[in-house]
């Protein structure tokens, strides 16, 4: 029975977010929270990565943050993050915490964040958690592989 729930909420999720558009002047993520799957794309963006496929774990981050080169949606574009500093990413209105933050997006610090990042930055606006160890660590190597 589970299982069939969460099939189905991965589904909805995946309308839900199909049906979002990116907004570039938004704030961080919202914390919204849905499951989705890993969608194709044929665009030249989506072909011209060689990125790992993503991991369960990572439709919660979908929710809000496209992988494609300069899409932001809710939150910023996460393609290219690995190695970049907080709040570099163009045409997105990060908070002024994370703009003040001066981090570097590295393996630590991305664990950090993702286990709990109001704490790591106060005054974020990402509100949603990923508080299990192998969850973190697929989405990390997958943010990794965004290059």
């Amino acid at each position: 029975m589970h299982s069939r729930l969460h099939t189905c909420g991965a589904l909805a999720a995946l309308l839900l977010a199909s049906a979002c558009s990116g907004n570039p002047d938004s704030d961080e993520n919202t914390g919204a929270e849905t499951a989705t799957s890993a969608t194709t794309s044929s665009s030249p963006a989506a072909t011209s990565q060689a990125a790992a496929a993503p991991p369960v774990a990572f439709a919660r981050c979908r929710s809000c943050h496209s992988v494609e080169p300069g899409r932001n949606g809710v939150g910023p574009s996460l393609h290219g993050v690995f190695g970049k500093k907080s709040a570099s990413i163009e045409n997105y209105n990060f908070s002024p915490a994370l703009k003040k933050a001066n981090l570097t997006w590295d393996r630590a610090t991305l664990d950090e964040w993702l286990s709990a990042p109001s704490k790591k930055v106060p005054g974020t606006r990402m509100m949603l958690s990923m508080p299990d160890d192998e969850q973190r660590k697929a989405i990390i190597d997958y943010l990794e592989s965004l290059k």
